[in-house]
C-alpha cells in the first residue's frame, strides 16, 4: 500500500515513515499542508496520515479540501489534541479515524489496516485466494498451509495483489502503489518481483495464482 504522511515534527516524521516503510509500505513524506495537497492532486494513495496542527495549510483545512475535490482517501488524523470536540470536527471533516499523541505504533499500524480493509471491502485480516492465505495483522502469508517467508517488498506486492483479487492490474499502477516518489530503481522492478513470488507462492503447485496477461499486467486469481 503507498501511504502519504503529512507531519511537521521532523523527528516524528522520519520515525512514522521508518516504521511504515519496514512494514512494506511505500510512503511519500511531507512536513505541510500545501505540500501534502499537491501530493494528493497528482498520486492515488490508498491511505493517508495527517497531521492537525501543520503550518501553510493546517490538516483539517487540507482534509476539507480533498473531500470537496473529490479524494476519497481513507485518511487518519494525528493531533495532540484529545478533546471530543476536536475528535468530532476531524471526523466531520471527512477523517476516516483519529489518532491522539503519544500513540503506540502497534496501535498504528492496526488502525491503517482496518482502514485499507474497509475501503477494499474486506471485513478480516486474513485475505483469502484458494488456498493462498495473507494475514495483514501477523504478515502470515501460508499456501495450502505452508508457511511462506517474504521480504516486506515481496509481501507488500502480495497484499496488494490480494486486496486487488481478479483485478488486472498494469506495471506502472503497482509501482505506483508499491514504491514510493523517491524511488530509482529499474524499470523492470515489478517484473522481478512477481518473478519473486511466483517462486515462493505458485512453484511446485498444480494451480498457477499468479498470471500474466501480456499488453495488461498482472492478476492473482484461481485460473484464467
Amino acid at each position: 500500500m503507498r501511504i502519504l504522511l503529512a507531519e511537521d515534527e521532523r523527528d516524528l516524521n522520519r520515525i512514522i515513515r521508518q516504521k511504515l516503510t519496514s512494514d512494506g509500505y511505500g510512503v511519500d513524506s511531507c512536513f505541510d499542508g500545501l505540500e501534502a495537497l499537491e501530493h494528493f492532486r497528482s498520486i492515488t494513495y490508498d491511505a493517508a496520515i495527517l497531521d492537525v496542527m501543520m503550518p501553510k495549510m493546517d490538516g483539517i483545512t487540507l482534509l476539507k479540501k480533498i473531500r470537496q475535490e473529490g479524494n476519497q482517501t481513507p485518511v487518519l488524523i494525528l493531533t495532540a489534541r484529545d478533546a471530543v470536540s476536536d475528535k468530532v470536527t476531524g471526523l466531520d471533516s471527512g477523517a476516516n479515524d483519529y489518532l491522539v499523541k503519544p500513540f503506540s505504533f502497534e496501535e498504528l499500524g492496526a488502525r491503517l489496516r482496518a482502514m485499507t480493509r474497509s475501503a477494499f471491502g474486506e471485513s478480516s485480516s486474513v485475505l483469502a485466494v484458494a488456498d493462498l492465505t495473507l494475514d495483514t495483522a501477523t504478515h502470515e502469508v501460508k499456501r495450502a498451509g505452508r508457511e511462506i517467508t517474504l521480504s516486506a517488498k515481496e509481501y507488500a506486492l502480495l497484499e496488494y495483489l490480494m486486496y486487488n483479487k481478479g483485478v488486472v492490474l498494469s506495471r506502472e499502477k503497482i509501482e505506483d502503489h508499491i514504491w514510493n516518489y523517491d524511488y530509482e530503481g529499474g524499470t523492470n522492478v515489478v517484473d522481478v518481483y512477481i518473478s519473486y513470488l511466483r517462486k515462493k507462492i505458485d512453484s511446485g503447485h498444480e494451480t498457477k495464482l499468479i498470471h500474466t496477461l501480456r499488453g495488461r499486467g498482472y492478476v492473482l486469481k484461481e485460473g484464467l
